[in-house]
């Protein structure tokens, strides 16, 4: 239900809601760091407790150090994990989600079990529509 002010200023609410259409939107960037390849791996593995960087790293293949570090960096500037520094020799830094971005996680673990659920039908697809080729937009 909308308030008056928002009826009399509706983009004053499409502000403080975002609107991820608008490409100047900061909600897209926030969409980037959430489903990059990247993010939705580390968000899932976070649902399973805390971990260190190096152990993300092992667990999630193919990922560079640098791609983790930056992907690390968007999902905590967003507030989805916090970053825990322990002051011991090595030097050792853990990751965890935060009520935000458990959140979040659930939402994204629902997308990648879909996934899982269907590849068998999505491969099919794939292998009766040939090569993939991208189309020319419009």
């Amino acid at each position: 239900m909308s308030t008056a002010t928002e009826v009399s200023n509706p983009f004053s609410a499409a502000v403080r809601r975002g609107d991820v259409q608008s490409a100047d939107c900061p909600s897209r960037e926030v969409l980037k760091h959430m489903t990059s390849r990247w993010g939705v791996l580390v968000l899932v593995m976070l649902l399973g407790g805390m971990h260190r960087f190096s152990g993300l790293r092992r667990k999630i293949g193919g990922v560079s150090e640098k791609m983790l570090s930056q992907t690390l960096q968007g999902l905590e500037f967003d507030g989805l994990i916090e970053r825990k520094s322990l002051p011991v020799v090595p030097p050792h830094v853990e990751y965890s989600l935060t009520p935000m971005g458990q959140e979040a996680a659930q939402h994204i673990e629902g997308m990648v079990d879909w996934i899982e659920e269907n590849l068998p039908r999505i491969m099919s697809h794939r292998r009766e529509v040939g090569n993939f080729a991208p189309r020319n937009p419009g």
